[in-house]
């Protein structure tokens, strides 16, 4: 699964917010997650003979769709059909099940509309409008400034752009920096909130091979799900969707991605990857495998435990195996040789330019300077503003409540970034979810890492002494969870609307625990913004002004989770000796599920089983494509010239883990379910007729 979670889970504990351009000086054949507004016409005309016309960028953007858990969708019929991977919206099914339905482990299908359940807090949002808002945001930021003056003027502006938009358009407002803060753009987006479950297969079809076969190539999964978005109570009327293909990707044929990447890091200096290879990484990998041990042992306690717990560790499995991967890439000496000859290329070119030397010269160093203070508070930074020693839902709440009361009760301008007026509706879709909370899970989580903040910091650290209140690790996550009354989403909403006053006056344990860290961790989430964030936004700017200087403006930028476009070709690839093919089958799935006697998790469902002789074996199932993706993409539609949807990403093999430094296409693939094996199975094993004659008007489900 294509580190949907993962990604998010990484920005919480590190300091990722470089956002920056490619140091490769030529691109590579199918590089690059290109903007929408520039998007790589040259290159698709010169090597493909294809080029995006308006028309057609603004019908494969306004088809395509940001899901607020981190992964990317799209439009696939005129009421309002939405289409992504399964394992992303399988925050919303584990929600909306129950120990007596469990949806992820039957899968779902909605036999009419009116039955189509609505997810408790998935928001979508659909990229409208691009604004350059460049020059307004450096005119409020004069470098002259000290760092925590320019910090706060940064934000200030950027908060003020927010709400203005909002106000003036009523779309969700964003302002993104490109470029690392070499520009900035205001994305518009319009964003919907009643979102409803229409299908999903089970899950032992969705993810089959399950963690062994996870960034691992021949692949045999059904990755998708279907949504649909109402406004008003009925389903949304959309002008631009994604018409569908029913032959699918060919092998050698030109496709395109369009989706929403993460964050890539292809600009970060040798010193800033090397802090990432030898320090940050380590420390996750470690805290990803306690919390899988943790995990492991609550789900082997009872099949309960296990759907309570599935979607936690799903997300540790697949960050663990993940960030492996990316650890690998920099720990390759030719990747960091790479890097390191193509930062010397360009430092070398501005120290002999007597006009780029004293304008970018000492970019290189101030970066060096902010890591070296981000090295110095990263762990503390991620136990207390990472919430890493408190891993639980209603600790989250709980700090949400109280940053909400101090946050708001300020002017817009000088608020934290996530509690500006525009952010302020997505952190309340948020913060007042009806999703379940299960106190043993929640009391095992917070036990756990309320050991790991003892184990850090040391028992005797005042912090630790106060959090803990005189018990052990495990009986204090004990009473916090028995006594907390933020399970009831009332009592949020009460608290919420009573601000300051009611926070302060609250005798809720998990609140009390909250005011209690607040100031340490904001301490260190101010060190982080002025110091680190801040210092390394001015020097990446800088270095990107350089490379634009030294070999031109016409590249991408690094990943934001914005929407790009990204191209290639279906093909297969060597792996050792053997040709790996473009493509896999239906057929096969049940191969590979008997060449592992049909044991979890390469046991196909039963209905599987039941339509074997139905379908047809030779229709594709899974391919691999050379596009350039990273997390965030997962769920975005692959399409063919004519803008026609040939498959999904769902993943990619473990040599493209190292897309986040340095795009190769030797080896490293994007993978697609085929939009042909969709509906074969869709028509020949669960006889979802209505979806597909939604999907294709006309169409005869069965033939």
């Amino acid at each position: 699964m294509y580190r949907r979670i993962m990604w998010k889970f990484f920005a919480a504990t590190t300091f990722a917010a470089v956002l920056s351009i490619s140091l490769i000086v030529s691109l590579q054949a199918d590089e690059g997650m290109w903007l929408f507004n520039r998007p790589p016409n040259a290159l698709l005309k010169s090597r493909y003979g294809f080029e995006a016309t308006h028309d057609w960028l603004d019908h494969v953007q306004q088809s395509s769709i940001r899901f607020n858990n981190g992964g990317s969708g799209e439009f696939v019929s005129a009421d309002g059909l939405v289409m992504t991977n399964h394992h992303v919206g399988t925050d919303c099914m584990q929600k909306l099940s129950s120990s007596g339905h469990d949806y992820l482990t039957t899968g779902f299908m909605a036999k009419t509309r009116e039955v189509e359940p609505r997810c408790v807090d998935l928001e979508l949002n659909v990229l409208m409008q691009i604004e350059d808002v460049t020059d307004r945001v450096n005119a409020a930021v004069n470098l002259q400034m000290d760092t925590a003056a320019a910090e706060k003027a940064r934000r200030a502006i950027i908060n003020t752009i927010e709400k203005e938009s909002l106000d003036k358009t009523g779309l969700r407002s964003d302002v993104v920096a490109l470029y690392n803060g070499g520009e900035y753009d205001l994305y518009r987006y319009k964003k919907y909130t009643d979102v409803r479950l229409v299908f999903a297969p089970e899950k032992d079809i969705a993810f089959l091979g399950g963690d062994p076969d996870n960034f691992e190539y021949p692949r045999y999964d059904l990755d998708i799900c279907f949504f649909r978005v109402y406004e008003k109570n009925q389903p949304a009327r959309i002008q631009h969707y994604l018409k569908w293909s029913p032959q699918g990707a060919e092998d050698g044929e030109l496709i395109l991605v369009s989706g929403h990447p993460g964050r890539t890091e292809r600009l970060d200096t040798v010193r800033h990857l090397g802090s990432l290879r030898d320090q940050i990484y380590p420390y996750i990998l470690n805290l990803l495998r306690r919390r899988e041990i943790l995990l492991r042992t609550y789900s082997e306690r009872s099949s309960e435990n296990a759907r309570r717990a599935h979607e936690d560790l799903f997300s540790i499995e697949n960050s663990r195996k993940a960030i492996l991967g990316m650890l690998a890439g920099l720990q390759d000496p030719l990747i960091m040789s790479k890097k390191a000859g193509d930062e010397q290329t360009l430092r070398a070119a501005v120290m002999k330019d007597p006009k780029l030397e004293p304008a970018y010269g000492g970019a290189w160093e101030q970066v060096a300077s902010s890591i070296r203070t981000s090295e110095e508070i990263y762990r503390d930074y991620s136990l207390l503003e990472g919430a890493q020693a408190f891993d639980s839902n209603l600790f989250e709440h709980a700090r949400t409540l109280v940053r909400l009361a101090d946050e708001t009760a300020k002017p817009n301008a000088e608020r934290l970034r996530e509690y500006s007026e525009a952010a302020l509706e997505s952190l309340k879709l948020e913060l007042f979810s009806t999703a379940p909370i299960y106190d043993d899970l929640e009391t095992a989580k917070l036990a756990d890492s309320l050991s790991l903040l003892a184990e850090s910091l040391g028992a005797d650290n005042e912090l630790v002494r106060n959090v803990l209140a005189g018990s052990s690790p495990r009986k204090r996550a004990a009473d916090l969870v028995e006594g907390c009354t933020l399970k009831d989403v009332e009592t949020r909403k009460q608290l919420a609307q009573a601000g300051r006053k009611g926070i302060d006056a609250s005798k809720d344990p998990i609140i009390q625990l909250a005011k209690v860290i607040d100031p340490e961790a904001r301490r260190l989430r101010k060190i982080r913004d002025e110091q680190v964030r801040e210092v390394q936004r001015q020097a990446y700017a800088k270095i990107a002004k350089a490379r634009f200087a030294v070999f031109g403006t016409g590249l991408y930028p690094d990943a934001t989770f914005t929407l790009r476009l990204a191209f290639g070709v279906v093909n297969g690839y060597q792996e050792g000796t053997e040709q790996l093919p473009w493509t896999t089958t239906l057929g096969g799935a049940y191969k590979h599920s008997e060449d592992h006697q049909n044991q979890p998790p390469f046991a196909l469902p039963k209905s599987w089983f039941e339509h074997r002789n139905d379908i047809n074996p030779n229709t594709p199932l899974n391919f691999v494509n050379t596009a350039d993706i990273i997390g965030g993409n997962s769920g975005s539609p692959v399409i063919n010239k004519n803008a026609e949807l040939v498959g999904i990403i769902f993943d990619g093999n473990l040599e493209s883990l190292v897309l986040d430094y340095i795009y190769t296409e030797d080896q490293a693939r994007a993978i697609a379910v085929h939009s042909s094996g969709i509906l074969e199975a869709l028509r020949k094993i669960y006889q979802a007729n209505a979806l597909v004659n939604e999907l294709m008007p006309g169409a005869v489900a069965g033939k």
